[in-house]
């Protein structure tokens, strides 16, 4: 019966293909990103799914083009003046996982006293054997020997006005990631086989900056991807308390986590050397102690000496966080479905993964409810904020740059009720049931041809399979067969 209802529903693809062409002309941009992706590299455990066919969980953080590249230039011309320039750190003692100096990356903007610091992402290692295996593998990760002299920044860090009508020009700081400790770390290469320096680095970085003007800045907002995400979590109480001694009282720090509030996983792997792929909490569990990783104070004291962890998981880290922040994330992050144990390529998934899939969606949005800042669409993707298409991505119609605006008004004044004005909302979760079922989500993709495929074809195609096998993915066919037709 599933499948009738489904061959009837092939009827209404001329519809879906309209609204698929309205829907790309906000993402049309995405698919060639997505498609510059694939052109990044293949080192790293890559995963398939929709949206972004053979995401590599070590080029998921790439947010930055290097200026040399030609490839991935921006469509306009870019002055050297508006690429981001590389200062090493001054304390050397300040250190990659391989002991060479840790840096960053700055556009500096003279007339703005408003100020970003973005953290990059990309996952961890916690162990000899996984830390040996990343340096073989991705090696820029951990060591700052072959970073390029300058970036250039896209997204919200983008000096473009058209890509960046809101921050386009402010002081950007983008800060690599090179300590494998989910920013957290806090020890010397002298004492280890490598050297976990992530929380120290950015302190560090913000001390650096005060020749450059951040002691007279307005405001400051610390911002990160993925594990960068994460790092903003455990890191923005402590760089809020430390701004806040360099600068006037007036200062106002926030934090921007994209990409980075995992839930706890339920179905992960646990024995396994690979640490792309293994359980996220029993990465957490064994890399703390190796990192001698700085956790948030308030953070700590909810919890015993063995169950720290728990503070690297945003749900559990937000209810103690003193500063405001704001959070960006994919209700089907593809990272969260991997650290489940879930590839979600709809030729081979099984009907249990996808009812796997919604509950997970279903978890995400129950654990934002009382996050008053976020920005949730109902999509396959992962990191957000520095994709050079980020505006065409909405939630009940409003993008992400408009919330983000929103909420930075709604902090103007420290003191007084965090009430939402008018017309001007920034607590966007998106309530429709079925993974996907936003229109300007990522185009999807056929993991085997790279074609773009409709979310009807995908779900056919999964019902086929699974009728197979004898069963059926649940959910309300009344609502899917209602966004089909709307071009969902």
């Amino acid at each position: 019966m599933l499948l009738i209802e489904f061959s009837l529903a092939l009827l209404t693809v001329n519809q879906v293909m309209s609204q698929t062409r309205r829907g790309n002309k906000a993402s049309s941009r995405a698919s060639l990103q997505s498609k510059e992706m694939v052109q990044l590299g293949t080192v790293g455990k890559s995963i398939s799914a929709p949206g972004m066919p053979l995401v590599n969980v070590s080029l998921l953080e790439q947010t930055f083009i290097p200026s040399r590249s030609s490839t991935l230039a921006p469509l306009t011309e870019q002055k050297v003046s508006e690429d981001m320039r590389l200062y090493l750190l001054k304390n050397t003692l300040v250190t990659c996982n391989d002991g060479t100096t840790a840096g960053y990356y700055i556009r500096e903007s003279k007339a703005s006293k408003r100020w970003i610091i973005f953290l990059e992402g990309g996952w961890c290692c916690y162990s000899k054997e996984t830390c040996d295996v990343r340096y073989k593998n991705t090696r820029r990760l951990m060591s700052s020997t072959d970073w390029p002299k300058s970036r250039r920044g896209t997204g919200i860090l983008s000096p473009r006005q058209d890509e960046n009508p809101h921050w386009w020009n402010l002081n950007a700081v983008f800060v690599p990631y090179c300590s494998s400790d989910v920013w957290s770390g806090n020890i010397s290469q002298s004492r280890n086989d490598y050297a976990f320096m992530g929380s120290a680095i950015i302190q560090e970085v913000i001390r650096e900056l005060v020749p450059k003007g951040i002691k007279q800045a307005k405001s400051v907002i610390l911002a990160g991807s993925s594990a960068g995400g994460t790092g903003v979590l455990i890191n923005i109480d402590r760089v809020a308390s430390l701004v806040e001694e360099m600068t006037a009282d007036t200062v106002q720090v926030r934090g921007l986590v994209d990409s980075g509030w995992f839930l706890e996983s339920k179905h992960g792997k646990s024995d396994c050397m690979d640490g792309a792929s293994c359980a996220l909490t029993d990465a957490i569990k064994k890399g703390l102690k190796l990192w001698n990783g700085a956790l948030p104070e308030k953070c700590r004291q909810q919890y015993k000496k063995e169950d720290e962890w728990q503070c690297f998981y945003g749900p559990k880290s937000y209810t103690s966080m003193k500063t405001p922040i704001f959070v960006v994330q994919w209700l089907y992050d593809v990272e969260q479905l991997r650290i489940e144990n879930i590839q979600p390529d709809f030729q081979f998934m099984t009907a249990n993964q996808w009812n796997n899939i919604q509950s997970i969606g279903r978890e995400l949005k129950k654990s934002l409810r009382e996050v008053p800042a976020v920005f949730a669409p109902a999509c396959f993707s992962h990191t957000l904020i520095t994709a050079s298409n980020w505006l065409g991505f909405q939630v009940k119609g409003v993008t992400l740059s408009r919330a983000l605006q929103c909420w930075i008004k709604s902090l103007q004044d420290r003191k007084g009720p965090k009430t939402v004005m008018r017309g001007c909302s920034f607590h966007l979760i998106d309530n429709c049931q079925w993974p996907h079922c936003n229109p300007t989500c990522p185009a999807l993709h056929d993991p085997v041809t790279g074609q773009e495929v409709t979310l009807l074809q995908m779900f056919l195609r999964l019902s086929i399979e699974n009728q197979r096998r004898g069963q059926e993915p649940k959910g309300d066919m009344n609502q899917l067969m209602a966004l089909l037709r709307n071009g969902g």
